[in-house]
């Protein structure tokens, strides 16, 4: 009985640190700029503006200009689940459970300066994994979660040299912090106890790197590499209320575990068909496979420890995008595919994922010479998801969705 309770606990942990590390594109966010958020987030070989630090840093040592770009993305997902069911054909499946609405709100903020007309440098602070779920403290599902909260900060110093008019390399040092919050039901004999569990990451390092090539005045080349992050979370697991029971012994705890966040790559051409018009398609990888399985410690009960495998497999997303310029205004468009990472029994209430379309819309107003808005809209569609053999036994059907608002303010100088 004891291991049992125990087991379903430890699964609350697993499932939350799985859900920092797992989405190929839902708790990762790609949306740090709202001009390329516009374009489907095809901007690598371009990187025509701050927004630089994070999509290429080579991008900086061909702007002429210093500049503050800062903003925030509204995102508004739409998540239903439909079971639990003992197979693809059980009547349960019409039994629908809607995600709480929530919206979050992470932010992108970068300051570059021109040394000299080669040599660039830059910072940015960004929120690249975060977002979370939450579900009706009762629902069906309460007893795998309730509630998530995932946030993490990257601050990028960053540097960047032109070689010539048609070359450029940068380079930056990522700086990653973050925290991580679960809450969930626990049944210990026909009684409910809730776990509460809030980690916060040590500070840990990264780097990244970038390259552009300039092949005439029409064509463009672009990569760049966000090299992977080892995260060391810590923090408490907490019980209301707790058992001291023998036989249970549902404590309050410290609890430990590492994640990998994965390495991250881009490879984008871009075209000037004419002055006013300009298109681009980029390739995005992410390594997924460096996480095979997560390990949790707690420190006053090592009989709590466990492994669970996770096996997830390296993924892509394919980005197409342009923006046509008319005075002072900018119209921008793209499409986004997102291809999960996720086999289908890992998929989960904290994890709805599923390959995804997104299409997306925005513009840019100069509101002077030197100051800048841009909007940007996403419609995220994700595929109807039907979990079968589920490794936590909660088989059914997800249909998920997402709004999502970008709105950023440049400034060069």
């Amino acid at each position: 009985m004891k291991r049992l309770v125990l087991h379903t606990a430890c699964l609350g942990i697993i499932l939350m640190l799985a859900a920092v590390a797992a989405f190929g594109g839902g708790f990762q966010i790609n949306e740090n700029g709202a001009r390329a958020m516009a374009q489907g987030g095809a901007f690598a070989a371009r990187a025509s503006d701050a927004s630089a630090i994070y999509f290429n840093p080579a991008g900086l040592a061909f702007q002429t200009q210093g500049e503050i770009y800062l903003g925030t993305t509204l995102i508004m997902p739409d998540v239903s689940f439909y079971g639990p069911v003992s197979d693809a054909n059980d009547p349960a499946i019409k039994n629908e459970s809607k995600m709480v609405s929530q919206t979050f709100t992470p932010i992108n903020g970068y300051i570059t300066y021109p040394i000299n007309q080669d040599l660039h440098v830059g910072v940015g602070v960004m929120n690249p994994y975060g977002l979370g779920t939450e579900w009706d403290p009762n629902w069906v599902g309460k007893y795998i979660t309730t509630k998530v909260d995932l946030q993490s900060f990257y601050y990028t110093p960053t540097v960047a040299y032109k070689f010539g008019d048609k070359f450029s390399l940068g380079a930056g040092l990522d700086i990653v912090t973050g925290t991580v919050k679960l809450q969930q039901a626990i049944n210990v004999v026909n009684q409910d106890t809730r776990l509460v569990i809030d980690m916060t990451t040590k500070t840990a390092l990264g780097f990244n790197v970038g390259a552009q090539y300039k092949i005439d005045p029409q064509w463009s080349l672009g990569l760049s590499y966000r090299s992977q992050v080892k995260v060391d979370a810590s923090g408490s697991a907490t019980f209301s209320p707790q058992f001291t029971n023998p036989a249970i012994n549902l404590v309050n705890d410290d609890a430990s575990a590492s994640i990998k966040l994965p390495a991250t790559g881009f490879a984008g051409v871009a075209y000037k068909v004419n002055p006013k018009l300009e298109l681009e398609a980029d390739y995005q990888y992410i390594g997924w496979s460096s996480y095979k399985e997560l390990d949790i410690n707690f420190k006053n009960d090592p009989t709590k420890d466990v492994t669970s495998v996770k096996d997830y497999k390296d993924t892509y997303m394919i980005r197409v995008g342009g923006e046509y310029t008319m005075d002072e205004w900018q119209f921008r468009a793209g499409y986004l595919y997102d291809h999960t990472p996720v086999a289908t029994a890992y998929v989960d209430p904290l994890l709805p994922d599923a390959n995804r379309n997104g299409v997306n819309l925005g513009l840019g107003y100069h509101i002077t010479k030197q100051l800048r808005a841009d909007v940007a809209y996403m419609f995220l569609r994700f595929n109807q998801r039907q979990v079968t053999g589920s490794a936590i036994n909660f088989n059914g059907t997800y249909n998920s969705q997402a709004n999502l608002v970008g709105i950023d303010l440049g400034y060069t100088f």
